[in-house]
């Protein structure tokens, strides 16, 4: 299913919004992020912004502490016994005390439009959706590894909405979702998921998409994006993956595990030809099948996706990605599942 670009007509909104942000050790850049909030071409009767210090050990708090005049709301966590979950503590923390319908998430180092909220909201008043995904984008990228990142991240973004799209949620952002609060509620927040450190976008995502069949939608419009940066080194990186890929264990709709195994035994099978194509040339053949077949289904995926995000330019880096994706996605299936990682500063798992 093709999802329709969604144009905000920028009629006067009537519900009530509050925008959760959990941070953690953020001094250089949640002042962009708490400024571009504030600067929202919408009724600042509507909105209210909740910042959680998730126990920073930097001038975060402060800075947050800063906007205080400007309506701005501070919670400092301080659990004396340790949590594998920090993250959704802060979120449901935040949604204790929010007044808003409608809750909506996103990163204490993302950059917005000034309609991204008007547009996320016009969005959920006419469709009326319990849950909202809506697209996260790289930018300001400083290397070829951080280019590569933008555009394999576009495909992620792009096989969420399209999972919405045909009604079989998959995958989402916590950078950029929005969901109402009664539902948060009606389903125990975070309960049955916050075993994992991750998982406060995606899990939460299938909860819902369990509970209340058909009500997810995602909002396709450049002015709804919001902006991040990719990771500057290849460990950081990894470390983000594995996290991300810790949550498949928690998936209840067996058809996108399934999808994911078909996905990682073709790359698998690319290795393995490659390896026998060293001893019998006929391998070799079919890896360069193989490879064209993956390169051409690519591109066509990868070209509307990049001209929604004004970034067609990447695509000629996606020769050298379709080469190391296949290594990355192996690597993770192994080890992503498995273990700990290392996320703010903490080894969680």
């Amino acid at each position: 299913m093709k999802i329709p670009y969604f144009l905000t007509h920028h009629q006067e909104p009537k519900t009530k919004v509050s925008i959760i942000i959990a941070a953690r050790n953020e001094e250089d850049k949640i002042h962009l992020t708490i400024e571009d909030i504030l600067a929202q071409d919408f009724p600042k009767s509507l909105f209210e912004l909740i910042v959680v210090d998730d126990h920073s050990t930097d001038k975060t708090s402060d800075i947050i502490k800063s906007y205080e005049k400007q309506g701005v709301k501070l919670i400092k966590l301080n659990e004396s016994e340790p949590l594998n979950s920090y993250k959704k503590k802060a979120i449901a923390e935040a949604i204790n005390i929010a007044t808003g319908e409608l809750i909506i998430t996103t990163d204490a180092d993302c950059r917005m439009h000034p309609n991204w909220l008007i547009t996320l909201v016009s969005y959920y008043e006419k469709n009326q959706f319990n849950l909202i995904s809506a697209p996260v984008v790289y930018y300001e990228e400083k290397s070829l590894f951080e280019r590569l990142q933008t555009l394999e991240f576009l495909y992620l973004i792009g096989l969420g909405a399209a999972g919405i799209g045909n009604k079989m949620p998959s995958t989402c952002n916590g950078a950029n979702l929005a969901y109402r609060k009664e539902v948060f509620f009606k389903l125990n927040g975070f309960k049955g998921i916050d075993d994992l450190a991750s998982g406060d976008d995606e899990l939460f995502l299938h909860k819902v998409a369990q509970a209340y069949p058909g009500t997810i939608g995602f909002c396709k419009s450049t002015e709804a994006i919001v902006y991040t940066h990719a990771k500057a080194n290849l460990e950081e990186f990894m470390q983000q993956r594995k996290r991300w890929a810790s949550k498949s264990v928690k998936y209840k709709d067996k058809r996108i595990l399934l999808i994911t195994l078909t996905i990682w035994l073709f790359n698998v099978s690319l290795i393995l030809n490659l390896i026998l194509g060293l001893f019998f040339p006929y391998f070799l053949k079919l890896l360069c099948i193989q490879f064209v077949i993956k390169f051409v289904v690519e591109i066509f995926y990868l070209t509307p996706l990049t001209s929604f995000a004004k970034r067609k330019s990447l695509l000629v880096n996606l020769s050298f990605l379709t080469f190391l994706h296949v290594l990355y996605f192996v690597y993770i299936g192994l080890l992503g599942n498995s273990g700990k990682y290392l996320w703010k500063g903490r080894m969680v798992k």
